[in-house]
């Protein structure tokens, strides 16, 4: 699963992000008479007869009317339009059911639960696939449209969602998801932080903290060595600072510019790989030494075999091991 998916599982695996994506995005009558308070994170890994693991989506449960509900969240977080969703949503709600039977939750004397499924979507283009499967189906007269089978999904389409819901988290992540500009991202980063006050919500703010680190700000900067920051609001001054210090470093050198200007107008590829090379190395530099800093920050002093280590690594590497950082209890679960 990708890099970007592995930080939105890890934050709707927080109950307080699924009350809230239910409670300001579907807005459906059965979710007023839902108690959040039931809120019970299901077994999300499971297999299918051929043993087929799905372990990239959350499953959660939570009660209405004393009855249980499944809330499917699909957390392949599409990037473009999936023609066959609505086929793929129907198989997995079936291999749900078939677990559920299978661990003896649902016996032959009760009802197979609702199942609510919701996909993510932050594609440029609109959402254009069948929203319930029966529009894959060829029509037929003579009956046979009476064995259609009929499954839907809810989409939510972050990039054409105009209803943000005040006060709330999901909402804060879409406007850091789509904001065009640190200013942006440091005004929204800033009420994230007062509102996940507490140790409390310790879990949701190391997760979004990663989310941001991992995905938000490689979206904003791309290419660049991003810092270690450990908590929300290390990222406000960071942005203040740092992204502004890498714009301007770089203009300084000449290194993107020269390299944009000499694509623009047609300059001998000798050049352009000149200045592709100069900006990787520059690159390299600075990155290096920032994760210099950062382990010494963390672990302490180190010595000059991780230090030539360090000189001799790809910025890959680099971005491999700055983000080892943030899990990694010794300086050699870092190069694992």
């Amino acid at each position: 699963m990708a890099q970007h998916d592995n930080a939105y599982k890890n934050i709707f695996s927080n109950p307080q992000m699924v009350e809230d994506l239910l409670r300001g995005f579907v807005h459906e009558e059965w979710v007023g008479s839902i108690d959040f308070t039931t809120l019970q994170k299901s077994g999300s890994s499971y297999v299918s007869d051929d043993l087929r693991d799905r372990e990239d989506d959350i499953i959660w449960r939570v009660q209405q009317h004393g009855a249980w509900v499944y809330i499917y969240l699909l957390l392949e977080f599409q990037s473009a339009d999936d023609h066959w969703m609505s086929l793929r949503i129907m198989v997995y709600i079936g291999l749900l059911c078939q677990e559920l039977i299978k661990r003896g939750e649902i016996t032959t004397k009760d009802k197979l639960p609702p199942v609510f499924p919701i996909v993510i979507y932050n594609g440029a283009a609109k959402w254009q696939s069948a929203r319930n499967i029966s529009g894959l189906f060829e029509a037929h007269s003579g009956g046979l449209n009476a064995y259609l089978p009929s499954q839907g999904y809810y989409l939510l389409d972050i990039g054409r969602e105009t209803r943000l819901a005040e006060d709330n988290r999901v909402s804060d992540m879409i406007r850091l998801e789509t904001g065009p500009s640190p200013e942006q991202l440091r005004s929204v980063i800033a009420t994230l932080t007062e509102r996940l006050k507490g140790s409390e919500n310790t879990e949701l703010r190391r997760a979004l903290t990663v989310w941001i680190n991992r995905v938000v700000l490689r979206r904003l900067v791309p290419g660049a060595p991003i810092p270690l920051v450990n908590e929300l609001k290390e990222i406000e001054a960071m942005l203040a600072e740092r992204v502004v210090e890498w714009t301007e470093n770089w203009k300084q050198q000449g290194l993107l510019q020269g390299l944009e200007q000499g694509l623009e107008q047609g300059l001998e590829q000798g050049l352009e790989q000149g200045l592709e090379q100069g900006l990787e190395r520059g690159m390299l530099r600075e990155a290096s030494k920032m994760l210099q800093r950062q382990l010494t920050h963390r672990f302490g002093p180190i010595g000059p075999e991780t230090r030539a280590r360090l000189v001799d690594a790809t910025l890959d590497q680099l971005e491999h091991w700055a983000d080892n950082i943030l899990d990694a209890r010794t300086l050699d679960e870092v190069f694992k």
